[in-house]
């Protein structure tokens, strides 16, 4: 059986597509990552954008293209925060349907953690201590807090790295004044965070794919430690390394960040807002380790099915 999982981000549309056998195994056949921005322009009057919503369509239909060319029998397609948050949400969801045929899954902030710790918990063994999970997308950021066995607490935050863009509306590059801003918006917008962390202590971040992807490959390609870190489940990060590759990224033009190894076009305008984030979080709450998922919602989602199934 094959099957493909379309995950609509507020940046980012992404195709994961499985064979899966009759145990519930899978092998990676194809995948696909389109950047369609759907935030771009800041949801005037709370829509999508026409052109934004047009270059979503469009995206879609050239990965349906590619799902009925390797024969898909199941096609499982979940949107996320711009789809839920924005007035025409519905009406995207309605023309994907007529275009393409792709009948959308929109997911409220909550199961959307929930899936995300699916995808993390197959990547990795989390383990009996408490760990917290954080996924970064465009439009809203989900942190959870949870071991091997159960979710203790979990948030979705409108903080994705398009919002904190038009939060902070940094200069090229960022100023000591812009993040101090970003930092102080953080604090307070994060306050539910804090007060779950006080009553279910953690040591160790996980993140999931996205940002954190760049960031390990960033690091592979600087100081050449071990092989391509995506090429795994997991990956461990030295923090030394990490704290190397924010102060570039802070010190950084766009220009420049073109130029970085490890660091894909698409995430050249997000990645900073992205790990001041991270290393914010990092050193508000003193955690002392940081770990690498490359599974995220898209494997989650898949995994869930199949556990359904």
């Amino acid at each position: 059986m094959k099957i493909a999982v379309i995950d609509i981000g507020t940046n980012t549309f992404k195709l994961m597509i499985c064979r899966v056998n009759e145990h519930g195994n899978f092998v990676l056949i194809d995948k696909a990552k389109i950047p369609v921005k759907l935030g771009e322009g800041g949801f005037p009057d709370g829509n999508i954008a026409e052109t934004a919503f047009d270059r979503g369509i469009q995206s879609l239909n050239k990965l349906q293209q590619k799902i009925v060319r390797f024969q898909v029998d199941k096609t499982l397609a979940f949107a996320t925060s711009a789809i839920r948050s924005s007035k025409n949400g519905k009406e995207f969801v309605r023309k994907v349907k007529e275009s393409t045929g792709i009948q959308i899954q929109v997911i409220d902030g909550d199961r959307e953690a929930e899936l995300i710790y699916y995808g993390v918990r197959k990547a990795l063994d989390i383990g009996s201590e408490n760990a917290l999970i954080m996924d970064i997308g465009g439009g809203s950021t989900e942190f959870i807090l949870a071991n091997s066995h159960q979710i203790w607490w979990k948030h979705s935050f409108d903080l994705g790295s398009s919002r904190l863009i038009r939060e902070v509306n940094p200069s090229d590059p960022i100023t000591k004044e812009e993040i101090r801003h970003l930092k102080e918006h953080l604090q307070k917008e994060l306050s539910m965070l804090w007060a779950a962390c006080e009553i279910y202590p953690v040591n160790i971040m996980i993140g999931s794919s996205g940002s954190f992807d760049s960031l390990a490959e960033m690091i592979w390609h600087r100081f050449h430690t071990e092989e391509n870190p995506l090429v795994k489940t997991e990956y461990h990060f030295n923090l030394e390394h990490f704290d190397a590759i924010y102060k570039s990224l802070i010190n950084s033009s766009i220009e420049k960040r073109f130029k970085m190894k490890g660091l894909a076009p698409m995430r050249v305008e997000m990645i900073v807002v992205a790990v001041i984030m991270i290393r914010f979080v990092l050193k508000q709450l003193k955690l002392s380790k940081l770990t690498l998922s490359t599974y995220s919602l898209k494997e989650g989602i898949l995994f869930d099915y199949l556990q359904k199934k």
